[in-house]
């Protein structure tokens, strides 16, 4: 399967035709309000390799210090999420990554009783609201059978899949089902903006998180790019910010991570940047944000 040409063709034409010079681009930006804004970050890892560095207290101290009041987490192994959302109920939204023992990234597809332990993590841990955040590096249709399953473990519980992968790959989920609910990871990392406005463009009820992709949003460095800030507009209500704490550098560096997010959220109308900075997540988890949350658990 290859990412639709037409499509693609299509949003090209859109970004030379009309290059963004919306009414939302003459409001005022919210600037340095941003700072009083509340975060959910909707990609967070607390992974094994984590655990001894930071505690689940230090994780929460972290997230109290740049003011964001929850996130979206999912971890290798499962057991990382689960010791956060105990720590702080209030403060965590559980998703189950597949990851565990000798699955990872690259095999999970192929390792033995995947579907089995999906359901029972789903069944003794009903709170996850979603499957992932999983790869997908290349299509393999023999894996079709697992993710027809993995669908069907999603839609049986009104939950979300995250999905790490490119455009074929969200392309291919939704032929399998074209009401399955998709957060795709990152925006499309490693595309180029032009298939990031292409794909969510052809899929309406596609949401997306924009971890990772912050400097590719701040191309200058002072400025969010044209191109990236059409997508911000036309996709305001799909759109939620997120860290992507992989490695410990990553959580050894998320002052700075949330401050770039911050960044490029300042330039935005208000009430655009509180969609995107924690609004929609409200919405699509039907749980409420504030900031009344920090310094609670």
């Amino acid at each position: 399967m290859r990412f639709s040409s037409l499509v693609l063709s299509a949003s090209l034409c859109l970004f030379s035709i009309h290059s963004y010079a919306g009414d939302d681009h003459s409001h005022k930006p919210i600037g340095d309000a941003i700072k009083d804004v509340p975060i959910f970050d909707a990609h967070i890892h607390y992974k094994e390799p984590a655990w001894e560095q930071f505690s689940v207290k230090t994780i929460i101290e972290l997230m109290d210090q740049n003011g964001v009041a929850m996130g979206l987490v999912s971890s290798t192994p499962d057991e990382g999420t689960i010791m956060l959302w105990d720590y702080a109920p209030n403060r965590i939204v559980p998703e189950l990554r597949p990851y565990h023992g000798a699955a990872n990234s690259s095999n999970w597809a192929k390792a033995p009783d995947m579907k089995e332990y999906l359901e029972k993590r789903l069944n003794n841990y009903p709170q996850h609201q979603g499957i992932g955040e999983f790869h997908i590096h290349r299509l393999d249709m023999d894996d079709e059978a697992l993710f027809r399953d993995v669908i069907k473990l999603a839609k049986d519980r009104d939950i979300y899949l995250h999905v790490h992968s490119g455009p074929e790959a969200i392309q291919w989920l939704y032929s399998l089902d074209k009401d399955v609910k998709i957060i795709w990871a990152h925006a499309g990392l490693g595309y180029r903006a032009e298939f990031t406005y292409a794909l969510m463009s052809q899929f309406p009820n596609l949401l997306a998180d924009t971890s990772l992709r912050e400097y590719a949003i701040m191309s200058d460095g002072d400025t969010i790019d044209p191109k990236w800030m059409k997508i911000i507009v036309e996709f305001q209500d799909r759109l939620m910010v997120g860290s992507d704490t992989w490695v410990n550098s990553q959580w050894e560096n998320y002052d700075r991570i949330i401050t770039s997010n911050r960044d490029w959220l300042s330039q935005l109308p208000r009430d655009i940047a509180e969609k995107i900075a924690y609004k929609n997540a409200e919405r699509i988890f039907n749980v409420k944000v504030s900031n009344d949350q920090i310094g609670t658990r």
